[in-house]
């Protein structure tokens, strides 16, 4: 079971992982991502890139990447296999105001693993909201 203390570190990413990439703090990012991270982000037209440096060199080829992004809800579920310290699933919802002040909305789907240094993100797959897939009610 999740502690609190592995709740708020898992928490913390999502909010560093905004932090730094809006005040492009790159040096910092392997302590949000795992080295070998999956980021896929086909979904804005882009690829899936494997490793912080792809990542890195991705967001600063990039001019219409957000100019700030907030973390506002983070849901966390432990897989069950059976040992209590395997991945954790997260999803993330944001905020992203772009280079033109027009905001977004962005789910992430996130997988949360803890390492001897800490917890990061081994994969992170973007996908955009759009009214097209607003899902019926149940």
């Amino acid at each position: 079971m999740l502690t609190v203390e592995d709740q708020l570190a898992i928490r913390r990413l999502a909010d560093l992982y905004g932090y730094l990439i809006d005040e492009r703090i790159f040096s910092r990012v392997d302590e949000v991502f795992t080295a070998d991270v999956r980021y896929d982000v086909t979904d804005f037209g882009g690829p899936v890139l494997h490793g912080i440096p792809a990542v890195v060199d991705y967001w600063r080829g990039s001019d219409e990447h957000p100019l700030a992004h907030h973390a506002v809800n983070v849901l966390m579920d432990e897989r069950a296999d059976g040992f209590g310290d395997g991945p954790v699933d997260v999803v993330v919802k944001g905020l992203g105001v772009g280079p033109r002040g027009r905001v977004g909305s962005v789910t992430y789907y996130d997988v949360a693993v803890r390492r001897p240094d800490g917890w990061r993100l081994s994969s992170r797959r973007a996908v955009l909201r759009r009214p097209d897939r607003i899902p019926a009610e149940s």
